[in-house]
């Protein structure tokens, strides 16, 4: 028996659980209070994709006759599905790794539509391990028997959202609520029986649904629809990203039907006070919320009277993982791309470097809102002790950070913890393009573990990117795109068009860019997003002052993307498909050569950008300025010096060797003795398990104590060489 019962509902991911029942639990083990949490979308996953799943998919009644040629074709061999997806869903969740030969040998796995695109992207496959390769003839299997089910039992499956279409935009709440009268659907089963299990396993007091994304509403909404009829003594709340961004102006009271109590924003306070409210009521005192909404004399009321204060990151805990089936979630490969690989496969510990957004000022954003508006950075030492007691309660390594941008002094911070501890991590995040993401920021980040970065481009273009109010440039991004690809770290590019004034010119210039940024190598991944206009980003709430007119709706439930005109009159939906199709072939370094023409089916404008705009942006190098300010960190211990005599007709006298064993290779360099022994003397002082980093001005000044021209010394061919191999790093 558990107070609270904390659900995701179906469906977010299938590799890794969504993060915040964790972060809730968490922090409900530092007020002592007991709760128990469940991912429902594994779980129906796992009941549907199994032997028994299937053969309910296969016995619902279909019209055969009239049905798609596919369906037909997997009805036809549903005993071979059947047959085979009790030993494919064990080797993606890890368990038999030997099947991959089978699976490999093309004749294991039934093949449907899905498999078609096969003769598309074989040449990737060169570039992929045989495990990765099966892990995509799979995906490739699931998803044709997920096409099945859309096409003949159930319209809204889908593997990362469940009628996602009704919780989209929905202003008013009726047509949810006219679903939620009908026939439960084959997937409610699923999911409901799951439910009724645990609940009465459970016995809470409370259940709390966490609803990130519209994908997951549906679902939330019919579970709690059951939990109300028949556990009615339970009261249920709803937080989440949904609610946080789409429930802020929600009048319809029939949501109250459903649910008991509605937070917004950080969910630990709220929660804490609906708990006490539940647990520990008052007598005959008024009861406390924090941004909580609820039904009063039948009309829904905003509550906000507590005075507490929400809590510091720095006190909510550790998220935990307890109680999740982490060795059951199933890692998938839908597209042969390595960046694009780590959002669905393999299984991620989650956490926060800072809340909210350091930079709080992109126009299309939700800056309004508080989960983007207040700032707030955890310490590298609390971070990072986050991280050893999550690989010891999950025994897990990677780490995906969630942030909306990882702070870069943090990022640097984190690392070099991560190197004084010797933890051995793999880990990922997103970023903003900032120039502060130098050459050797780059290689320190890499040494710590990190093998991505995500980031936001936008609209490759330098008006729209000032409109956007980004604080970047394209040449800037190439840059930075640069000096990670360098290091060995791969970066996934968020990419937008349709941006208010943008122009035809602009979208194909800025596609042009991204077809330099690719073929130059600096860019291995990317993905074109619509521009949306959000209610609470600085467009949606000025629309005016971007030459947009909303069309206005009345809003009783959801609220927050909003339907526009544009004064441009562009129609940006005609640019969808060739953009995409563009970036897949540039994605697998092909067809660079293609006019952009190409890409579509109706005359565009050729781009004005020279071909060799982001080659030529790459030309200054930094590494030769001087910056005083700049800290230094010296990376190895592994050096043995060695004093030796010159004989040659234009120089005789002794120098130091000095050899530094690094993990891949061997540096050696020649010095003057006397400043060989100086750097030895700061390699030892300065080493990495000191905390105190020395500026380059005050190596100046300490080197100028006994020799003369600094400058001189820290640009001679040696130093260079100990830079460009990662031995000294300016950060």
């Amino acid at each position: 028996m558990k107070d609270l019962l904390l659900i995701t509902p179906p469906f977010t991911q299938l590799n890794t659980p969504y993060p915040a029942t964790a972060y809730i639990k968490g922090f409900l083990n530092t007020k002592n209070i007991s709760s128990y949490q469940i991912d429902l979308g594994i779980d129906v996953i796992l009941e549907l994709f199994s032997k028994g799943g299937l053969q309910k998919v296969f016995s619902k009644e279909i019209d055969l006759q009239n049905a798609s040629e596919n369906t037909q074709r997997i009805y036809a061999l549903r005993e071979e599905y059947v047959k085979t997806i009790d030993q494919v869903i064990p080797f993606l969740q890890g368990k038999s790794p030997t099947l991959a030969r089978q699976i490999c040998s093309m004749n294991f796995l039934p093949e449907a539509s899905r498999f078609n695109q096969l003769d598309d992207m074989e040449f990737a496959f060169g570039n992929m391990g045989l495990q990765d390769k099966a892990k995509h003839l799979v995906t490739l299997y699931l998803e044709d028997i997920s096409d099945y089910i859309v096409e003949n039992i159930d319209v809204d499956f889908g593997f990362s959202r469940y009628a996602e279409r009704l919780g989209k935009s929905a202003n008013s709440f009726d047509e949810l609520y006219s679903k939620l009268s009908d026939e439960e659907t084959f997937i409610d089963d699923f999911t409901l029986t799951i439910l009724q299990e645990k609940i009465e396993s459970v016995q809470p007091k409370l259940v709390c649904f966490s609803i990130p994304f519209p994908g997951n509403l549906y679902s939330a909404f019919r579970c709690a629809q059951f939990i109300k009829k028949n556990f009615p003594s339970i009261k249920i709340a709803m937080g989440g990203g949904f609610p946080n961004t789409e429930l802020r102006e929600i009048k319809d009271q029939r949501v109250f039907e459903f649910f008991d109590f509605i937070t917004l924003d950080d969910g630990e306070l709220p929660l804490e006070l609906l708990c006490e409210n539940i647990l520990h009521p008052e007598p005959n005192g008024e009861s406390q919320y924090k941004r909580t909404f609820l039904l009063e004399n039948q009309e829904v009321v905003y509550k906000n009277n507590s005075k507490r204060h929400d809590f510091k990151q720095a006190d909510i805990g550790t998220p935990d993982y307890t109680d999740l089936r982490l060795d059951q979630y199933i890692s998938v490969i839908e597209i042969a791309n390595p960046m694009h690989s780590l959002w669905s496969d393999g299984r991620w510990n989650k956490l926060t470097m800072a809340h909210g957004c350091y930079w709080g000022k992109c126009t299309f954003c939700d800056i309004s809102l508080d989960y983007i508006k207040i700032y707030e950075p955890i310490s590298a030492k609390i971070l990072v002790d986050r991280m050893e007691e999550l690989i010891k309660t999950t025994g897990e390594t990677g780490f995906h950070f969630v942030d909306e941008a990882a702070p870069p002094a943090l990022m640097r911070e984190v690392a070099l913890e991560i190197l004084r501890r010797n933890l051995v991590v793999t880990w990922w995040t997103n970023i903003r393009f900032e120039k502060s993401f130098t050459r050797d920021l780059c290689y320190l980040l890499k040494l710590s573990g990190c093998v991505a970065v995500s980031g936001g481009l936008e609209v490759a273009s330098d008006r729209l990117l000032k409109l956007i109010d980004k604080g970047i440039s394209v040449e800037q991004v190439a840059k930075v795109t640069r000096n990670f690809t360098e290091a060995g770290v791969m970066i996934h590019a968020y990419l937008m068009y349709g941006y208010p004034t943008q122009t035809i010119q602009e979208t194909i210039d800025s596609m042009e860019m991204i077809r330099q940024l690719f073929e130059m190598g600096i860019l291995q991944s990317g993905f074109w997003h619509q521009f949306a206009m959000t209610a609470h980003s600085p467009v949606g709430l000025n629309p005016e002052e971007f030459g947009v007119t909303p069309i206005k709706q009345e809003i009783l439930f959801a609220n927050n993307d909003i339907d526009f005109t544009d004064k441009t009159g562009i129609n940006h939906d005609k640019f969808s498909s060739g953009l995409k199709k563009s970036l897949f072939n540039y994605m697998h370094g092909i067809n660079f050569e293609l006019p952009l023409q190409e890409w579509f089916d109706f005359k565009i404008p050729r781009t004005t950008i020279h071909p060799d705009y982001i080659h030529d942006s790459l030309l200054e190098d930094e590494d030769f300025k001087f910056k005083g300010n700049s800290k230094v960190v010296f990376l190895t211990k592994n050096v043995i010096a060695e004093n030796r005599i010159k004989n040659k007709k234009k120089y005789s006298g002794t120098y130091t060797l000095l050899t530094f064993h690094l993990k891949t290779n061997i540096v050696k360099v020649e010095m003057e003795q006397d400043k060989a022994e100086w750097l030895m003397d700061i390699l030892e002082e300065h080493s990495i398990d000191n905390q105190k980093k020395p500026t380059i001005q005050q190596l100046k000044n300490q080197f100028e104590e006994n020799f003369d021209d600094f400058e001189l010394f820290w640009f001679s061919k040696p130093m260079q060489q100990l830079k460009e191999n990662g031995v000294i790093l300016s950060l």
